[in-house]
């Protein structure tokens, strides 16, 4: 047997990608068995009694489900549905729904610091006419609906812009986080009633899809709520800034938030009986 030298060795082990920490809520495949509840905030929170989104439904088909991360609060798989028959009433294509949240809620191991408590959705800006087949679904290709420091004209239409509209115009949706250059195109364009337009907060990245976020469910001690949205429609000097400022977010070591004490109970209870 050929034995390596150990400087050899050791140039393996440093060559070699680090493990990545398993995540006990990722690992969680069912939803606890116990009474619904959002518990702390969407970045460091948790969900019990989640329930899942259907595969498909009127107007709207989830993407990319073998990540198993349609999970959601009751208030907001019916946020997702009344939205779907929304795009089918407007005559908008089939809305693909990305991720909600996992069965548990908690923190994700990729993609997201938020999703956690059951009240984010990511919708998809792409419209296709008719929903994907099985292969495009479980593998699709994002579209990004901003070049430059501009929206992209040859992708981003009458149709995206509605959906959006019609997403903020709901009554248990706080704020959208979408790309700030689509929110100065929506606010250049938008005509009638403008206070849905304050809903969209400008974030780094959201080209390619908005990211939806409810309000705490009412009577919920354990939900945490985010402080309202500024009053007006956030079209003046806050979005100028964004649109200032870099591409992208700047790194900080910010120590990851603790969770709910109640989150422990969630990640211990019994699933849900199929």
């Amino acid at each position: 047997m050929r034995v390596l030298p150990t400087m050899a060795l050791v140039s393996i082990v440093l060559a070699a990608p680090p493990a990545v920490a398993a995540s006990p809520w990722a690992e969680a495949t069912a939803p606890a068995a116990l009474p619904t509840a959002s518990l702390g905030s969407p970045a460091a929170g948790c969900l019990a009694g989640a329930v899942a989104l259907p595969s498909a439904g009127p107007g709207f088909q989830i993407l990319r489900p073998a990540r198993n991360r349609y999970w959601s609060h009751p208030r907001t798989i019916a946020f997702v549905e009344r939205l779907g028959r929304a795009a089918v009433a407007a005559g908008l294509g089939t809305m693909l729904v990305g991720d909600l949240s996992q069965p548990r809620g908690g923190p994700m191991p990729s993609g997201h610091g938020s999703h956690q408590s059951g009240l984010d959705a990511d919708i998809w800006f792409r419209l296709p006419p008719l929903p994907l087949g099985d292969t495009e679904r479980d593998t699709p290709t994002a579209v990004s609906m901003v070049r430059g420091a501009g929206i992209d004209p040859g992708v981003w239409g009458a149709g995206q812009a509605r959906l959006v509209e019609l997403a903020a115009g709901d009554s248990e949706v706080e704020r959208i986080f979408v790309n700030p250059a689509i929110k100065a195109e929506l606010c250049r364009t938008a005509s009638g009633p403008r206070t849905w337009l304050g809903k969209l907060r400008p974030w780094w990245g959201h080209d390619e899809h908005f990211h939806v976020r409810l309000s705490c469910p009412a009577g919920a001690p354990g939900c945490v709520a985010q402080a309202p949205v500024p009053a007006g429609d956030g079209c003046g000097a806050e979005l100028e800034s964004w649109l200032a400022g870099p591409a992208v977010p700047r790194k900080k070591g910010a120590a990851t938030p603790a969770l709910p004490a109640a989150c422990s109970a969630v990640l211990a209870a019994p699933p849900v009986a199929p």
